[in-house]
């Protein structure tokens, strides 16, 4: 007897997954949390697929932006000034305003300023179109973005920490991360874009791969939480000092986003882009780079960077409410 039930079909449960995608990030956070602290030696293996999984994010996001837009991106001069003096100018300046809030440690100093001083290229985009920002041309601007920071990050280190201190942070996990993270990820989408004018797998691989973005950033999430719990319970007072400076300077880089967009005579969709890419660090992608510090600075490095994760996902699921009832 046919009882009338229809199939879940595969389009069904990706458009489930979008829909509930905040919920599921949260649901990755608890069970990374939970795991790591069930199973203590699965912390190294987690550790290791890091930056697989991060650059398989990442191909999947850059699949997602056709060679042609990143061109047209570029171009839109407005949107792209507003989103770098925000992110490159005056994301520096709010660091060196809430850095004496931080403690004199080196080590979790590192970890704050690697974390604050780069812009977000993943879930920023998810995040501001669930607030009805304009996330494609924020995903056009990713490459960008990146390049920029990878190119900034040395500077600003030492601008902030002396050459001493700086000198500290290996140049070569920069130039790994950038490597393994962005230029590989980054060429891959590009050479699936261009087989797909010949191939039809490849054409349906392209088109499809949107579809992956919810369950591997819940991936990302899980496996990074999953991996540095321990770190996180080990240098609990000084994570702790800093969960403050995370949360002023979101809501800071929040306000001074939409604010200052507004003179480029960027339209509202825009501004709600630029202000969630100035309150969204990069802390999926600096991670890798905290945790090759050398010795005991890595691991208080790395926790002050997951800290930031924790605080910000939480911190994004309220400026989805907030954000479209404050600009019109």
């Amino acid at each position: 007897m046919h009882n009338g039930a229809v199939p879940i079909t595969f389009d069904d449960l990706t458009a489930t997954l979008e829909r509930h995608q905040v919920a599921v990030y949260l649901a990755a956070i608890a069970a990374g949390a939970a795991f790591g602290i069930a199973v203590p030696a699965s912390g190294p293996v987690l550790e290791h697929a890091i930056n697989p999984s991060i650059a398989a994010l990442l191909y999947v996001t850059f699949l997602q932006v056709p060679v042609a837009r990143i061109g047209a991106a570029v171009r839109d001069v407005r949107f792209i000034a507003a989103l770098l003096v925000v992110n490159f100018v005056v994301v520096p300046l709010v660091v060196s305003a809430v850095l004496p809030l931080v403690p004199d440690e080196a080590a979790l100093r590192v970890g704050v300023l690697l974390v604050l001083l780069c812009p977000c290229v993943d879930y920023v985009i998810v995040f501001s179109g669930l607030a009805g920002g304009d996330g494609h041309r924020l995903l056009a601007a990713t490459p960008l973005l990146l390049l920029l920071q990878m190119a900034l990050l040395p500077v600003y280190l030492t601008i902030f920490l002396g050459d001493e201190l700086a000198a500290a942070v290996d140049a070569g996990p920069f130039v790994t991360a950038f490597v393994v993270l962005i230029a590989i990820p980054l060429a891959l989408a590009w050479a699936t874009q261009s087989g797909a004018r010949r191939s039809a797998r490849l054409g349906s691989l392209s088109t499809g791969a949107g579809s992956a973005m919810v369950p591997l950033m819940a991936l990302v999430l899980f496996v990074v939480v999953g991996s540095q719990i321990h770190a996180l319970d080990d240098h609990g007072r000084s994570v702790t000092s800093v969960v403050g400076v995370y949360v002023l300077f979101l809501i800071v880089m929040t306000v001074l986003g939409l604010l200052i967009s507004r003179p480029f005579g960027v339209g509202v969709t825009g501004r709600r882009a630029v202000a969630f890419s100035g309150a969204t660090r990069n802390s999926l992608v600096v991670l890798p780079l905290a945790l090759a510090l050398p010795g005991e600075m890595s691991a208080i490095a790395g926790s002050a960077v997951v800290t930031q994760t924790l605080i910000e996902v939480l911190g994004m699921v309220v400026l989805v409410a907030v954000i479209p009832r404050i600009t019109r």
